[in-house]
């Protein structure tokens, strides 16, 4: 079940503290400026609710309805929207400069899946100790890495030393199509 209770709450009825509004009337047509009371009568004859559409406009918009429908209506909108969007996730992959051959498969097995995924990915190598002399191996493991994702991926960041490691971020290629 969704929550309408994020959904902006408009003002309605005696909510609405302006001293003109440019009134829409029930059937979509253009009622014109009026007060408030005025724009009131006309929405209590209909049996039917003022609602401040537009607050921010010169005069305030507002239009003659059914305040639940509308409502429920702002819910749907959010609900479809929250649907539409895409969350992309940043998945880490920690390697040494002394991997072996089989793990290196491995890890970059993972890597082409989290990409064709569609998330990114932070590919860290973790120098410890003396392994700091030897910097030259990391590079040389990640530029490898980005040679064999070509066309897979795209170097968001290239290989940059952070401290103790080496880090490179991968986002996924758009599909050509």
């Amino acid at each position: 079940m969704w929550n309408i209770s994020n959904i902006k709450q408009a003002r309605t009825n005696e909510k609405i503290y302006a001293k003109e509004i440019r009134v829409i009337a029930a059937d979509g047509s253009q009622a014109g400026i009026m007060g408030v009371r005025a724009a009131l009568e006309m929405a209590e004859k209909e049996g039917l609710d003022l609602v401040e559409i537009s607050p921010d406009a010169v005069p305030p918009v507002c239009k003659i309805m059914d305040y639940g429908k509308y409502r429920y209506s702002q819910a749907r909108k959010a609900k479809e929207n929250k649907k539409r969007q895409t969350i992309v996730h940043l998945k880490e992959i920690k390697m040494s400069p002394t991997i072996d051959k089989h793990d290196y498969d491995f890890k970059t097995k993972h890597v082409k899946e989290f990409l064709a995924a569609g998330d990114k990915v932070m590919v860290k190598i973790e120098f410890k100790g003396r392994q700091m002399a030897y910097t030259q191996f990391g590079t040389k493991i990640l530029t490898q890495l980005i040679q064999e994702l070509e066309g897979l991926a795209i170097v968001e960041s290239p290989p940059k030393m952070e401290g103790r490691r080496m880090i490179t971020i991968l986002s996924p290629a758009p599909v050509k199509g």
